[in-house]
């Protein structure tokens, strides 16, 4: 049977192929490694503009929370030009769809669940004439596995997190990891019970989570935006000083990273994904009828290339019999 493959991302957001591929099989820390430049370098561009300066550090080397001096390092730091700005607060707004909006001790009940030091983005105030800039604004964090509860790592990002959130610093966790339990116990948990077959109804396999701690971290909140399979990718405000916050687009140097790196070629997508009975029955039918669409799209002679494709109205089932009859059709001499 032809595989299908494509560099463009077949998905209208994460591309459910390869991030059940990487979590079932391995290769996240390629893509991770990859992601974190195209974010700092998306960043960049905005952030100069308002009075913000961003610089990808040479040194890849990790230091964990609990190093001597106990201080992580980011992949990138941002700086802010002007040392006198001080802290405003983002004004608050109203949770909608997608979006989530909780005091931040609400987030963190209980016992806080773990994280590993992996690479990170760090915005960073700007202390003129020193080469130490000062203490960071922000930090950014993009979740590996072994970040997550469960994971090896994950009392040393526990520790990085509650000291980060103590110190009055912005933390921002990116998890586009379905497939393991959330790093805060106030997010609803996509992943399935042990049976296989319960889903919470209102979680979400995609988070992007705001946790801003000031002015001090009892009155902070937390904005969560969560999304689903094959949905655009959020539009996140990001608060930095004096007032200024940054909405930024995560979805731009994410489809940059998946179709510049080429990952698509790792998967087949006449195929379903790995471990395709842990996405919710509302994911599967999205995952479904989108690999039906890139089908069509074959079928038709188009270039691959030209997609994603609109999608049909099909039922999970419909979308399966479907996907089932091109592969009895094309292993056909």
């Amino acid at each position: 049977m032809k595989p299908v493959w494509s560099i463009k991302n077949q998905y209208i957001g994460i591309n459910a192929h390869l991030h059940s591929l990487w979590q079932a099989e391995g290769g996240w820390d390629e893509f991770h490694a990859a992601h974190i430049i195209y974010l700092a370098n998306a960043l960049k561009i905005p952030l100069r503009p308002m009075g913000y300066i961003a610089g990808v550090q040479q040194s890849l080397q990790i230091r964990r929370a609990n190093a001597p001096d106990g201080r992580p390092e980011a992949d990138v730091l941002i700086y802010d030009t002007d040392p006198q700005r001080s802290y405003e607060p983002l004004p608050s707004s109203q949770s909608g769809h997608g979006l989530l909006v909780m005091p931040v001790p609400e987030l963190l009940e209980a016992k806080e669940q773990g994280i590993e030091e992996y690479h990170a983005i760090g915005i960073y105030q700007f202390s003129s004439g020193k080469r130490d800039r000062g203490e960071p604004i922000v930090w950014i964090e993009l979740l590996s596995p072994s970040n997550k509860p469960g994971g090896q790592d994950a009392v040393y990002y526990r520790d990085k997190v509650l000291k980060l959130l103590r110190s009055g610093i912005v933390l921002i966790e990116i998890d586009y990891l379905h497939e393991s339990a959330p790093t805060f116990p106030g997010v609803p948990n996509y992943r399935p019970v042990e049976n296989g077959h319960a889903f919470v109804p209102d979680a979400h396999p995609y988070r992007i989570v705001v946790i801003d701690p000031r002015p001090t971290l009892m009155k902070g909140l937390a904005r969560l935006y969560q999304f689903d399979v094959d949905e655009t990718l959020p539009v996140v405000d990001i608060p930095l000083q004096g007032g200024d916050v940054l909405a930024f687009d995560f979805g731009e140097p994410y489809t940059r990273t998946l179709e510049e790196s080429m990952f698509g070629l790792d998967v087949d997508y006449s195929q379903l994904p790995l471990h395709f009975q842990r996405y919710r029955k509302d994911d599967q039918e999205r995952i479904a009828v989108r690999i039906v669409a890139l089908l069509n799209a074959v079928r038709t002679g188009a270039d691959v290339e030209t997609g994603p494709f609109p999608v049909p109205a099909l039922t999970l089932d419909a979308a399966l019999a479907e996907i089932a009859a091109w592969r009895t059709e094309s292993t056909k001499p």
